[in-house]
């Protein structure tokens, strides 16, 4: 039960921004590596960065990711002015209620939106918030044994009810 998202998406500009906030959403929270920019590259497309700016215009937005290399973070943090939370250990608790109270917020007026089950869906989850597990965004160009190990989560997931 623990690992069924509230939503399961293709991608995240599926996110249906008038559910959350009828939902009473008042921020989302984004894993970095996968979900909001293809693993590895540092770099988000012009069509993401749009998707997060359009966003925040109704929405607190943040990403907790968990890679803990500095320079890397720093990179990304050029690119945008979203407030990025790196090191985070998901499946743990502790950065995701960190970030609800700096954006003043309760942890079930977020969303955790991120591309696995067993660390952002998982910590959602345990932090009482909305999730939204949405595949890789560039599962185009992952190899194959990433793609195996996604599938496999994915099936346990649909397993769960």
């Amino acid at each position: 039960m623990r690992l069924k998202p509230d939503y399961n998406l293709n991608s995240i500009y599926e996110i249906n921004e008038e559910e959350l906030l009828q939902k009473g959403i008042k921020c989302i929270f984004f894993d970095l590596d996968s979900t909001v920019m293809q693993s590895k590259s540092g770099k988000f497309t012009p069509e993401t960065l749009e998707f997060l700016n359009k966003l925040s215009k109704s929405f607190k937005i943040a990403i907790i990711s968990n890679n803990c290399k500095k320079h890397y973070i720093s990179k990304v943090e050029e690119q945008c002015d979203i407030k990025i939370y790196s090191n985070a250990k998901k499946p743990d608790t502790k950065v995701l209620k960190l970030a609800c109270r700096d954006f003043c917020i309760n942890e079930n007026e977020a969303a955790m939106v991120g591309d696995r089950p067993l660390t952002d869906i998982l910590a959602g989850k345990r932090a009482n918030m909305l999730t939204i597990l949405v595949d890789s965004i560039s599962k185009d160009k992952e190899n194959f044994v990433v793609r195996f190990v996604r599938w496999l989560e994915r099936l346990s997931v649909q397993k769960i009810k």
